[in-house]
């Protein structure tokens, strides 16, 4: 396995994967925001414009040249929370409303910024396997090289929203904590039916952070 920076001629490749990888994400699953194979345009133009961070990483099989995983990581600023709920307004899509709308709106409560006197932070957004290469270790490699990314740049704080159990497992092993947590069973709609019906073990979303080592 090859693991490398995505560049730009990678990036159609990246969507690619993505488009039969990552509707199984649990939260994306319960709302039905991407379909399986499908382009999914709200969210492909998130990914473009975190792939444009130059902070992911891929995995390739060196044999068969498949892009085996990746981590789109980008830079959180503050403000841009705030500026993305604006935004939301003027989106007609209810999947991407609820989905969004759970993540912009917790983030905006904790206050990451104001609480650890940062002005940027580094989101690790998607972790992404082919099913193909599943249990063979290659997340926690991304995981691994993404945090080492973190620190070469400068970051103080690193963060995952965990939407799915496999992520904050992962989180935890490399010493991340949750600073929020929540349980998609607790968000019903109007006539009290579940807006998350996420599958079991994925009951909880969880904003998990690290702090890294100062360089200055």
């Amino acid at each position: 396995m090859e693991y490398g920076p995505i560049p730009p001629s990678k990036f159609d490749d990246v969507i690619h994967h993505l488009r039969y990888n990552f509707p199984d994400e649990p939260l994306n699953a319960s709302v039905g925001l991407c379909m399986h194979g499908q382009p999914c345009e709200l969210l492909e133009h998130h990914d473009l414009m975190t792939l444009k961070d130059g902070l992911s990483v891929m995995a390739v099989d060196k044999d068969t040249e498949v892009i085996a995983g990746v981590a789109l990581n980008g830079i959180a600023r503050q403000g841009d929370t705030e500026r993305s709920l604006e935004e939301m307004k003027s989106i007609d899509n209810v999947p991407y409303q609820r989905i969004f709308g759970l993540l912009n709106s917790v983030n905006k409560e904790i206050d990451l910024f104001g609480k650890y006197n940062v002005d940027k932070i580094f989101e690790l957004r998607i972790l992404s396997v082919d099913s193909n290469y599943r249990g063979k270790g290659v997340a926690k490699e991304l995981f691994s090289r993404s945090e080492i990314i973190a620190e070469e740049h400068g970051f103080k704080l690193m963060k995952v929203d965990a939407t799915s159990l496999f992520t904050q497992k992962i989180s935890e092993s490399f010493g991340f904590h949750v600073e929020k947590s929540v349980k998609y069973g607790d968000y019903k709609d109007a006539d009290g039916k579940k807006i998350y019906d996420t599958k079991s073990p994925h009951d909880y979303y969880k904003v998990m952070v690290k702090q890294l080592p100062s360089n200055g």
